[in-house]
């Protein structure tokens, strides 16, 4: 049997509709784990202009709720749209709240977590806004802990070596 493809996962959409990341198969993805009342909350504004500016080449940022650090990420689904859509005009995909870490962890952030990041460090996620590079042909080809900012230089090197 052939291993699972990260496009076979099943998800679920903030509106709660069932689906996987086949769609977005044949493009360069960077999953987010986002919550609305974190420090790092802010970087919604430059994830979502990373996703605007490279959006028609290919790319899109994907966003996952998680309410597992500090409970930063409390509200209901309707809530976080809501917030994300008022707050920072956010028009990149997101979808239904998850646990990125622990005996609940998301099947999508097993396979992340697997990936190591600049140092080599892999397992679980340290904090909200971290980032995971997936290439066109859905291998996880970086990881970037929460405090790299979406406009860093080396973020957006390693985008745009993605792009198709």
């Amino acid at each position: 049997m052939a291993a699972m493809s990260i496009y076979d996962i099943g998800l679920r959409t903030l509106a709660g509709q069932d689906t996987t990341l086949e769609p977005w198969r044949g493009k360069t993805l960077l999953a987010v784990n986002v919550a609305s009342r974190c420090g790092l909350t802010p970087q919604y504004e430059g994830l979502e202009k990373l996703h605007q500016r490279l959006n028609d080449r290919g790319f899109a940022v994907l966003g996952f709720p998680c309410n597992q650090f500090g409970g930063q990420e409390p509200g209901s689904s309707e809530e976080i749209a809501q917030f994300c859509s008022t707050t920072y005009g956010v028009t990149f995909p997101m979808f239904d709240k998850l646990d990125v870490n622990g005996p609940d962890r998301h099947r999508l952030y097993e396979v992340l977590a697997e990936t190591g990041d600049a140092d080599g460090d892999a397992g679980d996620v340290q904090w909200n806004f971290e980032k995971f590079l997936i290439s066109p042909q859905g291998a996880v080809v970086g990881r970037f802990r929460p405090g790299t900012a979406p406009e860093d230089a080396g973020l957006v090197a390693a985008i745009e070596a993605q792009l198709p």
